[in-house]
């Protein structure tokens, strides 16, 4: 038996704030919880590690629904450069994630499923792959290659499952492509979330992929129509169905704070933050690639190179989590909610988001300016 005992912490999760919480996992489960000095007893029993808090923030893993690199290793380039992003993104407090990906090939799309199927049997943290691309509008494509899109046909999105393995778990259509509602219905047959982004749908056509069973909105705001008053448009469809989660890129330059801000009054506890970074998160500014694409990196922002297309960020979920709290001045319950339960609830998972006994041993001790001190993930110190 591994084990593990952290006590006299400020725990938040969506159930609230408790102070001088303790928790105790062993093989990655949390097996008792409390608060005060109900430890101790927990901490004489051998094998057990014991972490004294020190009084600091206490937060389930955090969860990314959307990303695609870090640490100056793109996803695109085989398992290698996969895992080692997501270590850089471990380190930042993401404990389990989603990979994503962007248009390509569809035999390119294949393997590259394949290949995250095959790590999610020896890496749990891996939770599956999101499919980005390729049914997006060309008009709303941002740093997709136009070269790669392509209308959602049925046998084509069934090939594409089939390769997953099982493991294809989110999906992004542009909702007014033709065969799209068709394309939602298979995908949602097979058991995976779709997502409306990257499109130029209004508000009536977006409203109809909700009700047809599209359950994400894909990074809001950005790659689709903006709030009109004669023209509400996506956002607003999405934020008017109580069973849909919308992603947020809160790095301060996807989406200003303020806006951020009117998204989790309208929609509470249905917006999930997301990085949607690719391989410049958590390394130096300089020229990457995102697919087939080139992208320079100044001061934090990554663009299609000699162009102002946004493509991707350089964020990481603990800096989303601060972004939260200090430049839309949500509170911590709120914030901490929007990286961990809602994004367990948009893809299912009832054991992942929260620091209950029975949940997974995922958790991340932060410092009173939310700063990662250490990370714990299915019961293990990274």
């Amino acid at each position: 038996m591994t084990g593990i005992v952290v006590h006299d912490a400020r725990k938040v999760d969506a159930s609230g704030r408790v102070d001088e919480f303790w928790m105790v996992a062993d093989d990655g489960v949390i097996v008792a919880t409390g608060s005060g000095t109900g430890w101790h007893e927990a901490a004489r029993v051998p094998g057990r590690e014991v972490i004294d808090a020190g009084g600091h923030w206490l937060t389930p893993g955090f969860i990314d629904l959307h990303c695609h690199g870090g640490g100056g290793h793109p996803y695109d380039d085989g398992p290698e450069e996969m895992l080692a992003a997501l270590a850089t993104h471990r380190a930042h407090g993401t404990t389990r994630a989603l990979v994503s990906h962007v248009a390509n090939p569809l035999a390119s799309l294949r393997e590259r499923l394949g290949v995250v199927a095959d790590l999610t049997k020896v890496d749990p943290m891996v939770l599956g792959s999101h499919l980005e691309g390729p049914f997006l509008a060309r008009e709303r494509r941002g740093a997709h290659d136009d070269a790669f899109l392509r209308d959602p046909g049925p046998e084509m999105v069934e090939e594409l499952i089939g390769a997953a393995r099982g493991t294809l778990r989110t999906a992004t259509i542009a909702p007014e492509l033709p065969n799209a509602l068709e394309a939602i219905g298979v995908l949602i047959e097979a058991g995976v979330v779709v997502g409306i982004g990257h499109t130029a749908a209004d508000y009536e056509q977006a409203k109809l992929a909700f009700e047809v069973g599209a359950r994400l909105l894909v990074h809001a705001f950005n790659a689709m129509n903006g709030i009109h008053h004669r023209a509400p448009g996506p956002v607003m469809a999405a934020i008017e169905n109580p069973e849909v989660t919308l992603e947020l890129i809160l790095d301060g330059l996807h989406v200003h704070p303020s806006v951020a801000g009117l998204l989790f009054r309208e929609a509470p506890g249905r917006v999930a933050l997301v990085t949607d970074a690719m391989a410049a998160a958590g390394a130096s500014d300089g020229d990457y690639r995102l697919g087939g694409l080139n992208v320079s990196v100044r001061n934090g922002l990554a663009v299609l190179s000699g162009t102002t297309t946004i493509a991707g960020s350089t964020l990481t979920q603990d800096a989303a989590l601060r972004n939260a709290i200090t430049l839309v001045g949500l509170d911590p319950v709120t914030a901490v909610t929007a990286v961990t339960a809602t994004p367990a609830k948009a893809l299912g998972e009832s054991r992942l988001g929260r620091l209950h006994t029975g949940y997974a041993a995922d958790a991340v001790l932060l410092d009173h300016d939310w700063h990662v001190q250490q990370v714990l993930a299915a019961g293990h110190l990274l």
